[in-house]
C-alpha cells in the first residue's frame, strides 16, 4: 500500500516507520526543512527506543522517504494520515488549525479516491470538520477515518508492532476494509480491530487517557493520606492492585503525570464536554490534584530544610518519564522552577533529556555530566524520574559526594531500610 504521513513528530514518525516495516511504501511529509534534512541523515528529532533502527532499515530498503512536498506525496498515496500537532489553547481546547490546514492542502492536491486518516489526537467531531473542509476544495471521492494512537512514550515502537487493540472510526465499508488490511500484520496474534463510528473512535483516546490519569491522581491522593495516618502506600498499592477488577497498572504514587498526552487530553476533554454543557467534575479534580502533586517534593524539602535559599539541591531525572527525552509538563520542571524561586542552586542530571533541559533552563541550573557529579556538595537530592540506572546506585559513593545525606525519593524506588543502613535520611511518597 502507498501511504503519506503528514507530520514527522512523535506520532507521525513512529507510524510512518512502522508501516514501512511491514512492506508499505511510505512518504513522511513535514514543512520543517531542517527536520527533514536531519532525518535524512539518520538522526532522530526525538528519543524513542528502537525508532532509529526501524527508520534506517526502511530508508535503506527504499520503503520510507521524507519530503517537504505535500502535494506530490498526496498524489502518490492512496492512504493519507494527518499526524500534525494539536497544541493546547489557553482555555484547554485542542487547537485544530494545523489539522484543518493540512486537510485543505490535501484536498487541493488530490487526483483520485483517497482515504484520509485523522491520526492526531483530536476532539470529538473533528472528522466531520475535516470532511467539510475537503469537500469544499475537491470533487474527487474520499473517505475520512479516525484512527487514534495508543502509544506510550518510551515503548511506542513496541506498542505499534503489538497493539492491545486498533480503533478505526469509519463511515463506509470501503475505507474500513482498507484500514483492516493496513493493520492486519500487527494484529495476527489476536488483538482486535474495532471498527466504529468516527465520534466514538475520537472519544476512545480521550476516555482512555482520562481514566489512566484518574488512576494516577487517585493513588497520589491515597499516598498523601497514608502519610497522615502513618500507613505505607506500597502495601496499600499491592493490596488494591491484586483486585482483578482494578489491576496493578498506574497505581504507583509519585510526583504527578506529565508529557504530551495526559495533561493536554485531560484539559481538552473537560473543554469540549463543557462546550456541550457538561461539567466533567471528576476529570477536573484529576487535573487539580496533579498540579498540586508536582510540588510535593518542594514542599517536603521546605518542611525538612526550612529556607532553601543558598541550598544546593541535586535533581536526578528531568524527563516526564523514563526512556524519553520529553520534558513537556514534566514534574521536574515545576520542582526546579520552585527551587530557583526559593533561591536554591540546582544541579541536575538525566540520561537523555539534558539537551532539552539546556534549552529550557539555559544557565540557570548546572547540568552535570553524570548522576554522581550532580550530587557533589548537595544539601539534598530529589529523585524525580525513575530511570533504571538510578535504581541500584553506589550508595557509598552518593553519601561521600553529598554535603548532607538527605534523599527525597519522588518515585519510591529505594528501600527505606537500605537507605538508613547507608546513613541517609530518607523521605518517599506515602511512606
Amino acid at each position: 500500500m502507498k501511504l503519506a504521513v503528514i507530520g514527522t513528530g512523535y506520532v507521525g514518525l513512529v507510524a510512518g516507520a512502522c508501516f514501512a516495516e511491514t512492506g508499505n511504501d511510505v512518504v513522511c511529509v513535514d514543512k520543517d526543512e531542517a527536520k527533514i534534512r536531519l532525518i535524512r541523515k539518520g538522526k532522530m528529532p526525538i528519543f524513542e527506543p528502537g525508532l532509529e533502527e526501524v527508520v534506517k532499515r526502511n530508508v535503506a530498503g527504499k520503503r520510507l522517504t521524507f519530503t517537504t512536498q505535500l502535494p506530490k506525496a498526496v498524489r502518490s498515496a492512496s492512504v493519507i494520515m494527518i499526524a500534525v500537532g494539536t497544541p493546547q489553547g489557553e482555555d484547554g481546547s485542542a487547537d485544530l488549525q494545523h489539522v484543518l490546514g493540512v486537510a485543505r492542502e490535501i484536498a487541493m492536491a488530490m487526483n483520485g479516491y483517497k482515504v484520509i486518516v485523522d491520526k492526531s489526537t483530536v476532539p470529538v467531531g473533528t472528522a466531520n470538520r475535516v470532511r467539510e473542509v475537503i469537500r469544499r476544495e475537491t470533487t474527487y471521492p474520499f473517505s475520512v477515518v479516525s484512527n487514534p494512537e495508543f502509544l506510550k512514550q518510551g515503548g511506542a515502537v513496541a506498542d505499534f508492532f503489538k497493539p492491545d487493540r486498533v480503533v478505526i472510526g469509519a463511515e463506509d465499508e470501503k475505507a474500513a476494509e482498507v484500514m483492516r488490511n493496513l493493520y492486519s500484520p500487527f494484529t495476527r496474534t489476536g488483538a482486535p480491530i474495532m471498527v466504529m463510528d468516527c465520534a466514538s473512535a475520537e472519544l476512545c483516546k480521550y476516555a482512555a487517557n482520562a481514566l489512566l490519569a484518574t488512576k494516577i491522581s487517585f493513588m497520589n491522593e491515597i499516598a498523601n493520606i497514608c502519610e497522615l495516618f502513618g500507613a505505607d502506600v506500597d502495601q496499600v498499592r499491592r493490596a488494591v492492585g491484586s483486585d482483578r477488577r482494578i489491576g496493578p497498572s498506574f497505581l504507583f504514587p509519585g510526583t504527578g503525570y506529565g508529557g504530551s498526552c495526559f495533561p493536554k487530553d485531560v484539559k481538552a476533554i473537560v473543554k469540549f464536554t463543557a462546550d456541550k454543557g457538561y461539567d466533567f467534575r471528576i476529570v477536573k479534580a484529576v487535573d487539580a490534584v496533579n498540579q498540586l502533586q508536582k510540588s510535593i517534593l518542594a514542599s517536603k524539602m521546605e518542611k525538612h530544610l526550612g529556607s532553601l535559599k543558598g541550598k544546593t539541591i541535586a535533581v536526578w531525572g528531568l524527563s516526564f518519564k523514563p526512556r524519553t527525552d520529553d520534558m513537556r509538563e514534566a514534574p521536574a520542571v515545576v520542582l526546579i522552577e520552585r527551587l530557583l524561586a526559593a533561591g536554591a542552586r540546582v544541579q541536575a542530571f538525566d540520561p537523555e533529556a539534558m539537551p532539552v533541559a539546556k534549552r529550557l533552563f539555559g544557565n540557570r541550573i548546572v547540568l552535570a555530566p553524570t548522576s554522581y557529579k550532580a550530587l557533589e556538595g548537595a544539601d539534598a537530592m530529589a529523585l524525580v524520574t525513575e530511570w533504571n540506572e538510578f535504581r541500584e546506585p553506589d550508595f557509598a559513593k552518593m553519601r561521600k559526594a553529598m554535603k548532607t545525606p538527605l534523599i527525597f525519593d519522588g518515585r519510591n524506588i529505594y528501600s527505606r531500610d537500605v537507605m538508613r543502613t547507608h546513613g541517609f535520611q530518607y523521605f518517599g511518597i506515602g511512606r
